[in-house]
């Protein structure tokens, strides 16, 4: 039979542009504290439906509801709001740094500080994390040096990686934090490449990898994926749905079609899809997914829906592409808030002690920027010497590029 029909190709289409109103009025949320909690022992296909809910601890006013619920003490809830809040801090001076020419670029994670944070906090120190370039939250509640993370946005005399590194792009062995990478979706293979090494070996450290919804189209994430499920690697994939790439909605990733929290049931992996700007939630999904992992159960899946709040990067002008103001309309609200409401509804925080501590954390990061700029930043220098360009690079130099180097006089 003939098909009359000319064939059409699919463009995915964002539902709104810049100059239209914020509305998000399509957007079903679950209630919170209805998803169920499996056993961390259940069978992958028993998570499956988490692949398509939504786990959320903190409710509308504040109160912790449901079988999710961590049951952190006051003293933890604390600790993980002077997390968030400091990388707040650090990310406004870092943000004005680069606006005033000290370096070239930056990126906040404004509005995703609840992802990194509480992941931290539920994983071990000894954990390894691969990280993308909106999770400094995780050096910052591994209580890492500012002056350090400073130092390598300045590209000056202190910076660890010696300039080789755009700014943002923080490596700290001591930290449990491997080398971002600019080539988006890698950090997944290499985490499971990590975690299956730390398996053969016998060892007690899981790893944890971040991507973004956009490098979810990459191949790395798909071979990441299958090495996992198949050979049950002991390894968190965190996908951060924050709704937008660079400058291209999430729908150009798959989105529109389904969660990316489902990409785990085509592997045989459990999946779990869970509000990003709930602190309780990714706290008690992480320490759920890393149960499984130390247990020899293999890999999690979660997605974390969030929403980028700010530009991309420094780079970037999201009102471009998306209507103004729309990350203030996002129905899932914001991290810091959130939990400070949890805290002052348990009658142990009070406005006056979150603003006392702002200060605090602003002055914290004030006396740090001092310290670093100290060191040079970008536009001033001092810088590391050229003469260490192959240092950490070569076990032992060849002799051209030490013929070379002579030449140069460095």
């Amino acid at each position: 039979m003939k098909n009359e029909l000319p064939l059409e190709l699919h463009i995915p289409e964002p539902k709104l542009r810049p100059g239209d109103a914020p509305d998000f009025s399509d957007m079903k949320l679950p209630a919170a504290g209805s998803a169920p909690r499996p056993d961390t022992h259940a069978q992958a296909r028993d998570t499956h439906h988490l692949v398509y809910d939504l786990i959320r601890v903190l409710d509308d006013d504040g109160k912790a509801v449901g079988p999710w619920n961590p049951k952190l003490d006051p003293e933890t809830l604390k600790r993980g709001l002077r997390y968030m809040l400091l990388t707040r801090a650090y990310d406004d001076r870092m943000q004005r740094a680069q606006r005033t020419g000290k370096t070239s670029f930056y990126m906040t994670c404004t509005g995703e500080e609840a992802v990194a944070v509480a992941q931290a906090m539920a994983l071990d120190r000894g954990d390894m994390c691969f990280p993308t370039y909106r999770q400094q939250g995780l050096l910052i509640a591994r209580d890492w040096s500012l002056v350090d993370m400073m130092c390598q946005i300045y590209s000056n005399s202190r910076d660890r990686l010696k300039g080789r590194q755009l700014p943002v792009m923080y490596s700290s062995k001591e930290a449990g934090f491997f080398s971002i990478s600019g080539n988006l979706g890698t950090q997944f293979p290499q985490a499971v490449g990590w975690a299956m090494a730390s398996a053969y070996k016998g060892d007690r450290h899981i790893a944890a990898a971040w991507i973004g919804d956009g490098s979810t189209s990459e191949g790395d994430f798909h071979h990441a994926l299958t090495f996992g499920a198949v050979y049950r690697a002991p390894v968190l994939l965190n996908i951060v749905n924050n709704q937008w790439a660079i400058s291209s909605f999430q729908g150009f990733a798959g989105g529109e079609l389904t969660t990316f929290a489902a990409r785990a049931v085509g592997f045989g992996l459990p999946g779990l899809r869970v509000d990003g700007n709930d602190f309780l939630a990714v706290y008690a999904a992480t320490q759920w997914a890393a149960e499984r992992a130390r247990a020899n159960l293999g890999p999690t899946v979660i997605e974390l829906f969030t929403y980028r709040a700010s530009a991309h990067s420094t780079s970037d002008d999201p009102d471009r592409y998306r209507p103004a103001g729309e990350g203030k309309c996002w129905p899932l609200g914001d991290p810091v808030e959130r939990l400070k409401r949890h805290l002052t509804g348990l009658g142990v925080w009070s406005d006056a002690e979150h603003d006392a501590q702002i200060l605090e954390l602003t002055e914290i990061v004030r006396t740090a920027g001092k310290e670093a700029e100290s060191y040079g930043t970008l536009g001033t220098g001092p810088t590391v010497s050229a003469s260490t360009m192959f240092d950490d690079v070569f076990k032992e130099m060849p002799w051209h590029l030490r013929q070379q180097r002579q030449q140069l006089g460095i």
